[in-house]
C-alpha cells in the first residue's frame, strides 16, 4: 500500500482546508485508516481514524472541527478542517493499518494557519 497526501497550505485562522490522502497498491488490505500531525519537538499525535466499517474516532481538540471520510470509488480518503486555529500548524500524515504490512504513513503535508 501506498499514501500520498495533498492539498496542504498556508491559511488564515478561521478558515477551512481539505486534506487529501490518495493510496494505491494493495488497498484490499487496509483494516483501518487514521490522520496524524506532527509539529517539531513533538510527538506525533492522533487526529481522527476511520474504521473499514466507517466508524470514526477523533481528538478531542479536533471534534466538531475536522471530519474524516473516505470515497472507495477513488481510493481517497480526506479531512476536511474547519475554524483552522494556529495551533493546528503542523504536517498531517495519512496513514494506513494493513493486514500484512502493518502500519503504512505517507510523506506528509504541511498546514500552516496562521494568526
Amino acid at each position: 500500500v501506498q499514501l500520498v497526501e495533498s492539498g496542504g497550505g498556508l491559511v488564515q485562522a478561521g478558515e477551512s482546508l481539505r486534506l487529501s490522502c490518495s493510496t494505491s497498491g494493495s488497498v484490499f488490505n487496509i483494516i483501518a485508516m487514521g490522520w496524524y500531525r506532527q509539529v517539531p519537538g513533538s510527538e506525533r499525535e492522533l487526529v481522527a481514524t476511520l474504521s473499514s466499517g466507517g466508524k470514526t474516532n477523533y481528538a478531542d481538540s479536533m471534534k466538531g472541527r475536522f471530519t474524516i471520510s473516505r470515497d472507495s470509488a477513488k481510493n481517497t480518503m480526506y479531512l476536511q478542517m474547519h475554524s483552522l486555529k494556529p495551533e493546528d500548524t503542523a504536517v498531517y500524515y495519512c496513514e494506513a493499518d494493513t493486514v500484512n504490512s502493518g502500519r503504512v504513513w505517507g510523506q506528509g503535508t504541511q498546514v500552516t494557519v496562521s494568526s
